[in-house]
């Protein structure tokens, strides 16, 4: 499988918001934890609804939470 080119802050603002779980944040935005995961990972490249949800979650402008690297 081959890695996306987005990086995440994702792992961090889920540590810094009360230590939030990949579960609780996957039902936050309406996906599986399993997401969450990948796309913490750089397996996954989020669509851009549900990267602007999960930026919303964290009360985060969308490029804090998602840079593309080339």
């Amino acid at each position: 499988m081959k890695e996306c080119n987005i990086n995440t802050t994702i792992k961090t603002l889920r540590f810094l918001n009360n230590e939030m779980t990949q579960q609780e944040l996957a039902d936050k935005v309406n996906v599986t934890r399993q997401t969450i995961a990948s796309i913490e990972k750089g397996k996954y490249s989020p669509s851009l609804e549900l990267a602007f949800k999960i930026a919303l979650v964290f009360n985060r402008p969308l490029e804090e939470v998602f840079t593309y690297k080339k």
